[in-house]
Parts: structure tokens; C-alpha cells; sequence
């Protein structure tokens, strides 16, 4: 993972905190979760296209991730 630095306003700053605090994740995963919203899908690679569509608030490891999105490990 790639580190940077952004600014917010104090208002901006609470609020992105406390839904961060709502949604049982990290501060850093909302801003990423955020981000994605305006990012644009690469269609090259076949399940961007689902990018930010489903969250099932369970963790895959890669091969069970792979499995259920490719069909086979």
C-alpha cells in the first residue's frame, strides 16, 4: 500500500470519524471506501466490475476469493 497525507476541515474531519465509528471500520478503509465511489472501473481485470457493489462484512482469504470469483483456484 501506498501512504499520503490529506487535509480536511474540522467538520469534515468529525463526521468522516463518526460514520467510520458507525460502520465498525477504520478511519483509513472509510476514506478508501469513499475514494472508490469516484475511482473509474478498470474493465480489464473481470471483477471490477463489482467493485464496491457487495459487502458481505466477512474476510476472504485470496484462494476462497479466487474460487468464488473465477470459478477455480
Amino acid at each position: 500500500m501506498i501512504r499520503t497525507q490529506v487535509s480536511f476541515n474540522k467538520e469534515e474531519y468529525q463526521l468522516a470519524k463518526k460514520l467510520a465509528k458507525e460502520n465498525g471500520i477504520s478511519l483509513a478503509e472509510y476514506f478508501r471506501r469513499a475514494l472508490l465511489n469516484f475511482l473509474p472501473v478498470n474493465n480489464d481485470v473481470p471483477w471490477m466490475k463489482y467493485q464496491g457493489l457487495v459487502e458481505s462484512g466477512k474476510s476472504y482469504k485470496k484462494e476462497e476469493f479466487d474460487e468464488m470469483v473465477y470459478g477455480s483456484k
